[in-house]
């Protein structure tokens, strides 16, 4: 595979002689991001033996270097947006690759536009080879700036093509249409989730996005930066429920597109004032002026994903960033 193996992983183990033994074998792409690190190692938990192609754009070394201690794990360093070539049987692709915060996609518009289109290309055409069922990790930005409240699966969205998020948002919306395409063409088993902001341990202090941006303001006692009056809303969902819902769609019979998020929402200032509060920091919250074409509501409606999945949050906002905030004081 072009790119080859990264030297950092000492205890990975061939993929040849991982395909020896009977378990399941998945591939993921994006592994050594922040969802991709607590998908892959759920999947070992659960006995599947992972590959990771990442070409660690925004993945994390340090994710690989704990995900490596693990048996069942090996890394292809790899751009996914050339063909992706994987000997022997896949019984799961999950292509989660992508730039995910604003800032990231924002300093590399074309490369997400990419991964969304010629890596989703390229993941599908490696499920099509192997006939494993793949999961794209679409997400809450196919919303755009909604018009309609809380925002179910039905609702087509209100994305603006041409302004600095559309380089996100269109490629996902290209990459669900392209996941259908596949499935209706070629037979494929498909599954598409929605996922609305996700936080906890592993996120980058650098992110962007605002939970780590606040927790690692707060922990320095430097002003908080709130974007407009902070009246904006949002709800975010805990890490570890966002992968207990991946695995129920993996594993399950329903295509999707299905959403996947905490549908108890709060504005941005009150989740400064939490943070702040949570912490015991000494910082003040300061306003900076609100960036062209953010969202002014997102929430999911989540009937489908407690219907068809018996699947729904379970870690409160608060213990959530309890244990958000510990990991970054001692790892972050």
């Amino acid at each position: 595979m072009a790119g080859g193996r990264t030297g950092i992983l000492k205890r990975s183990v061939p993929l040849k002689k991982m395909q020896k033994k009977k378990r399941k074998i998945a591939v993921v792409t994006g592994g050594a991001g922040f969802i991709g690190f607590h998908m892959c190692e759920r999947l070992m938990e659960e006995g599947v033996r992972v590959l990771c192609v990442d070409n660690l754009i925004t993945g994390s070394k340090n994710n690989l270097e704990d995900l490596a201690r693990h048996r069942e794990f090996e890394f292809i360093r790899h751009d996914v947006t050339k063909p992706i070539y994987v000997p022997g049987k896949v019984n799961y692709v999950l292509h989660l690759a992508s730039p995910a915060s604003p800032p990231d996609y924002l300093k590399a518009p074309i490369q997400t536009l990419k991964v969304g289109s010629l890596g989703t290309h390229n993941a599908l055409g490696l499920s099509k080879e192997k006939r494993a069922v793949f999961l794209l990790a679409s997400t809450s930005e196919v919303y755009g700036d909604p018009l309609v409240h809380p925002q179910p699966e039905t609702y087509w969205g209100n994305v603006n093509p041409i302004g600095p998020r559309g380089v996100y948002d269109e490629s996902k919306r290209f990459a669900e249409a392209l996941t259908g395409a596949y499935r209706k063409s070629h037979g494929l088993q498909t599954r598409i989730v929605r996922i609305f902001n996700t936080y906890g341990p592993r996120m980058r202090p650098d992110d962007g996005r605002a939970i780590p941006t606040f927790i690692s303001q707060a922990l320095k006692n430097r002003p908080i930066t709130v974007f407009g009056h902070g009246s904006q809303t949002r709800s975010f969902c805990y890490i570890s429920d966002l992968i207990e819902g991946i695995w129920k769609m993996l594993t399950g019979r329903h295509l999707g597109p299905v959403n996947l998020g905490n549908q108890n929402e709060v504005s941005i200032l009150q989740l400064a004032e939490k943070v702040v509060s949570l912490v015991g920091s000494r910082s003040k919250i300061v306003r900076r002026p609100l960036p062209e074409d953010d969202p002014k509501v997102r929430r999911p409606d989540i009937r489908l994903a407690r219907r068809l999945l018996t699947w729904g949050p379970r870690v409160s906002l608060e213990d959530g960033l309890r244990m958000t905030i510990d990991w970054f004081r001692t790892c972050g």
